[in-house]
């Protein structure tokens, strides 16, 4: 019980010990930092029950308190507010209880589990900066919500056929000469993606030819050899004809074969994986079962559609006039499937805010089909990712390569590293190694401190500073904390239960309390952006500590025991916290 609970009790009890009244609720905020205190009573409304001035009300409950509570030391009054401050025995018996606990903050595993869905690409292509934010969203959502006691596992959807996926297939049987991920030394994302280009090339160029020989536009667009060709090759691939459904396996092995090595490098993973080839048909039985009972209906061509124009929405269609599924039906079959694979209870969606209204349909019709968990259905809704132009190379103008951008941050980490010059003594192998750590921290903690629907710009540089707001900052107060460990060369283990605190101290103390409750509150907000500025916080308290009071220079004996143990806590926090956030930290830097 915390000591919010344990107060509010003992208010109750005040107040009906000397007022005769009973409190329903008991209200309390923290102690505005230009008063003395720790945690405020508000009384004003407790006046409606009791009728006294708010100044006598304070008073009268403050000496019940510090009377039947040994770890409240005293109080102050002003107007309706009683200030309380908590005793230096409550803050080291809170302390004694956490700071060996390798699992302060979060909560034991309970009933509840959850599919989170992150990254879900296209195999036509590689990795881009978008899917970047989206799979460190996805990630960290996903421990975030493990840390507050849920079952989570980690998910995708990987769209691997219709058009795009036979566009490159058929650049490479034109254009390919038998290449392979192997003879060209690409990764095999980057060799399907080139080939991607290569068609809408050749397609541009049909496209001129035939408008300069007279034809418009759209008929031009339409009627371009190439495009017919690969809507063959769809049609083909659908029939399931052998020579077609070889290359399209070939090709998309490629693909994933190159999008592990950039998960790897990432730090992601995923429980299971679905494909769109496998899950396109799903959904078509629950819109006939839908149409008897009258959530759908039918149109005079055949097409079926929901209207949801009550709900504030519009008319939307599940299944077209030929019987095909579109993407809302494939995404209700998949949803059904998913509940029935693993017994969740709900789902988190990791998906940009340019799709903000397909969710809203989607969970909307899986209400009215009655499915109960549908009412615990969430979409990561996220802003898009933006670089300063001229930083780097981007492909075509538009798209910047994942992997080119985690080379590029490791370069960077490296070339800061390299002018700080605090790396003598460490090898090559150690070097690389912590240029990455740093790199890859950076590179995360700047778009997971940024609220998810926010759009970001993101700057390489600013965001290695060892300075301010970042990743390689509370990094190296992390390091800098495992330094003073390695020279605590004495058992500093011993609980401490008679000390007095200072005020740098307590206000540390005070933070990493806060711990629980944002892990807490960053589950049930789908928001990393909480956790990495409680850590910032927490590593600004942790920095002023160090620099007003002596740690392993002090003469007490207990006081240097007490302040070793307080770092060690700080920086088992930090590590905590930065897992959540899927950042690694590292022993020295």
């Amino acid at each position: 019980m915390n000591v919010q609970d344990v107060l509010a009790a003992q208010v109750k009890e005040a107040v009906s010990n000397i007022f005769n009244v009973t409190l329903e609720t008991v209200e309390f905020q923290p102690t505005r930092k230009d008063f003395e205190g720790d945690i405020t009573l508000v009384t004003f409304p407790m006046l409606r029950q009791i009728k006294t001035s708010p100044v006598k009300l304070g008073e009268a409950i403050g000496d019940y308190l510090v009377a039947h509570n040994q770890e409240i030391e005293k109080f102050n009054v002003v107007q309706g507010f009683l200030n309380i401050v908590l005793a230096d025995a409550y803050y080291l018996n809170f302390f004694g209880k956490v700071k060996d606990d390798p699992d302060f903050g979060k909560a034991s595993v309970g009933e509840e589990s959850i599919m989170v869905e992150y990254s879900s690409p296209n195999t036509n292509k590689p990795l881009h900066l978008g899917h970047i934010r989206n799979n460190l969203l996805g990630y960290s959502v996903s421990e975030i919500l493990k840390a507050s006691g849920k079952k989570v596992y980690k998910t995708q959807i990987i769209n691997d056929r219709g058009i795009h996926i036979c566009k490159s297939m058929l650049a490479w049987q034109r254009f390919g000469n038998d290449e392979t991920p192997e003879s060209t030394g690409l990764k095999g994302d980057k060799l399907v993606g080139n080939y991607y280009v290569k068609f809408d090339k050749a397609y541009k160029e049909e496209v001129s030819y035939l408008q300069a020989q007279g034809k418009t536009e759209d008929e031009a667009k339409a009627e371009a050899p190439i495009l017919k060709d690969a809507q063959e090759m769809l049609r083909k691939w659908e029939a399931g004809d052998a020579e077609v459904v070889e290359l399209w396996k070939t090709m998309n092995q490629w693909v994933y074969d190159g999008f592990e090595e950039t998960y790897a490098k990432l730090g992601v993973d995923f429980d299971k994986n679905y494909y769109e080839s496998n899950t396109y048909l799903l959904g078509k039985n629950v819109v006939a079962e839908g149409l008897e009972k009258g959530i759908f209906y039918r149109k005079d061509d055949g097409s079926v559609w929901i209207d949801l124009t009550d709900e504030g929405l519009d008319e939307k269609i599940v299944l077209r006039s030929d019987g095909t599924a579109v993407y809302m039906t494939q995404d209700i079959g998949t949803a059904i499937q998913r509940v029935k694979d693993y017994h969740i209870n709900g789902m988190v969606y990791t998906v940009g805010n340019e799709q903000d209204y397909h969710f809203k349909v989607l969970f909307l019709i899986l209400k009215k089909l009655g499915y109960e968990w549908a009412e615990n259905l969430y979409h990561l809704s996220y802003g898009m990712v933006d670089l300063p132009s001229g930083k780097m190379k981007s492909r075509e103008g538009t798209v910047v390569d994942a992997d080119d951008l985690i080379e590029e941050m490791t370069a960077t980490a490296k070339n800061i590293s390299e002018e700080l010059g605090k790396l003598d003594g460490y090898s090559e192998a150690e070097k690389e190694e912590l240029y990455g750590i740093i790199g890859l921290g950076a590179l995360k903690y700047y778009i997971l401190k940024v609220d998810p629907r926010k759009r970001i710009l993101f700057n390489p540089e600013e965001s290695v500073d060892f300075q301010g707001n970042t990743g390689p900052f509370i990094q190296y107060t992390y390091a800098r904390i495992q330094s003073i460990l390695r020279k605590a060369e004495f058992d500093y283990s011993n609980p401490i239960f008679e000390y007095s605190l200072n005020e740098k101290e307590k206000q540390l103390i005070k933070q990493l309390q806060l711990y629980p409750e944002t892990v807490q509150l960053a589950a049930e907000n789908h928001s990393p952006a909480l956790i990495a500025n409680y850590t910032y916080e927490l590593v600004k308290e942790f920095n002023s500590f160090y620099q007003n009071v002596t740690i392993l220079g002090t003469e007490d004996e207990t006081e240097k025991n007490f302040r070793v143990q307080l770092s060690k806590a700080v920086g088992d926090v930090i590590k905590s916290s930065f897992a959540l956030l899927g950042i690694q930290v590292p022993e020295r830097m």
